[in-house]
């Protein structure tokens, strides 16, 4: 039967472990024989004896690193990678374009070594990929590092000695850490903005709840890989500009910016001087060297101005059990497609793109750089034919600005016209009409500006509660079709055609709603 080994993580500072208990009984199931190192997770809270309950045999760390197929969340230090035994597979984050050495040992033991860090970004390998999981942690742990840095709540308070306002809450980036701190900050009550250069990411951004920033001259065009490109002077003009506006006005500024290892600047000294005492900066990109230039990789600071910068490189371990959950359940997706026939018995199947784009070494052969994979997060546009001149252009735009103009001048018309039918309507109305047309107006405003201000993650509820107003209205057409006045019954069948469709209407949507989430679906 083949072995898995889960050792121990050799760093003094790392909580994570790659394998749970729970994730245990998977590889299990998959045909595998486990052995995890004694003490493997008891920095992430899990006992050995919950390990030997799911069917782990507990072993000595030589004998973890001697399994068929070694799994860990960092990669191995050198003293290990010689415990390795030839021909065997190691599954963890290796940073191979970072450690050539390290691969080139690898390749000398004919280890076969697949990255964990080197997914391939496809909607296929999305449950493999570690950094995902990783960045999505760190970002909600950011917004519990910034609330207890912070010197006052998130959410605002109405209370009897008076009233807060809410911290406002500024992120950089709208990847998955990005996004994740968006939501988590919005869950405690912040007023959230964000930016990134990439305008497509505006519709994710303000359905996790925050107000996406925009300004045209410092977004690029739709990407068509799902990734943002290098800037050109001009947007990095731009972008520095609202760096500069936005953090002024914040609280809490986090940043996510992290291109492939490294960090670009994002938050300039000037902006942090420029920022008021007590504001918070949390870098999420500071094991790159970090967003901010105050920022001190692995170090709390406190600026001059009392500006606290949050450099933690680990903030996804100071979650460790979830975190450990979350990782392990990655390795067992990928012992899942390596081990089709679930009888313990592994297949590298290089044809496969995700297979091979994670493959570093395999059969005493270096295999790193992969092949390119085709992201399919957008079509690549086509090439645009030549553009107009610059005078077509102008007069292009004058002739749009005087249909603007007309399109103006005809809806304040008929404004002006509709004012004064209606008031002389309400003058030759009797008072009761007049005090329904009251409250009908400002029914009216009222549901516009409530209905307008609803937060995108509650329109499903919201739904739910017009399609019960729906059903109010309906009931009371009901009661008044059999009214002796005809415009009367006649308004009767309109309002209960229109609560009808309505009521269905949501019912389907609804419907159609939950059978998205449903397995069998």
């Amino acid at each position: 039967m083949t072995t898995i080994g889960i050792p121990r993580e050799a760093a003094a500072g790392q909580r994570l472990v790659a394998g749970t208990p729970a994730t245990v009984g998977r590889l299990r199931a998959l045909g595998y024989d486990v052995l995890v190192e004694r003490g493997a997770g008891e920095r992430a809270s899990y006992a050995d004896d919950a390990y030997a309950e799911s069917g782990a045999r507990l072993v000595e760390a030589d004998d973890a690193w001697g399994a068929d197929v070694v799994t860990c969340v960092d990669a191995p230090p050198d003293d290990r990678v010689a415990s390795l035994r030839d021909g065997a597979v190691l599954v963890t984050m290796l940073a191979p374009a970072a450690r050539p050495e390290r691969v080139e040992a690898l390749r000398a033991r004919s280890v076969t070594a697949l990255a964990l860090d080197a997914v391939p970004r496809i909607s296929r390998a999305q449950s493999l990929d570690v950094l995902s999981t990783l960045s999505n942690v760190a970002g909600y742990r950011a917004v519990v590092e910034a609330a207890q840095a912070y010197g006052g709540m998130f959410g605002g308070q109405v209370t009897a000695a008076g009233k807060t306002a809410p911290a406002k809450v500024f992120v950089i980036g709208a990847g998955v850490a990005g996004l994740a701190a968006i939501g988590a900050a919005d869950s405690l009550g912040a007023e959230v903005r964000a930016f990134d250069v990439r305008p497509e990411v505006a519709e994710q951004i303000e359905s996790m709840g925050a107000q996406f920033v925009r300004a045209p001259a410092a977004q690029q065009q739709v990407s068509a890989d799902g990734y943002a490109s290098a800037l050109s002077d001009d947007q990095e003009r731009a972008t520095a500009e609202v760096y500069a506006r936005e953090s002024a006005a914040a609280d809490v500024v986090i940043t996510t910016a992290l291109v492939r290892g490294t960090a670009p600047t994002t938050i300039t000294a000037e902006m942090v001087a420029a920022m008021r005492p007590g504001s918070v900066v949390v870098d999420l990109a500071a094991s790159g060297g970090g967003n901010c230039e105050a920022t001190v990789p692995g170090e709390t600071v406190v600026t001059a101005n009392g500006v606290t910068v949050v450099g933690w490189t680990d903030l996804a371990g100071r979650l460790p059990r979830h975190t450990s959950q979350l990782f392990g359940t990655n390795v067992v997706h990928l012992l899942e497609l390596l081990t089709p026939a679930k009888d313990g018995v592994l297949v590298l199947d290089l044809e496969d793109p995700v297979q091979r784009g994670m493959t570093v070494t395999h059969a005493g052969s270096t295999l790193w750089p992969p092949p390119a994979v085709a992201v399919s997060a957008a079509p690549a546009a086509a090439a645009a034919p030549a553009g107009p001149s610059a005078d077509e252009l102008a007069e292009r735009r004058r002739a749009e600005e005087a249909r603007a103009a007309s399109r103006r001048k005809v809806r304040d018309a008929l404004l002006v016209v509709a004012a004064v039918a209606l008031t002389l309507a309400v003058a030759a109305a009797p008072g009761a009409f007049v005090g329904h047309l009251t409250v009908f107006v400002l029914a009216v405003f009222v549901g516009y500006y409530v209905i307008s201000n609803v937060t995108h993650a509650l329109h499903t509820p919201l739904m739910a509660q017009t399609n019960a107003i729906s059903g109010i209205i309906l009931v009371g057409a009901l009661l008044q079709i059999g009214s002796d006045d005809w415009l009367v019954t006649l308004l009767a069948c309109v309002a209960a055609t229109l609560a009808s469709i309505n009521v269905f209407g949501g019912f389907l949507v609804a419907n159609r709603m939950i059978r998205m989430f449903r397995r069998d679906a």
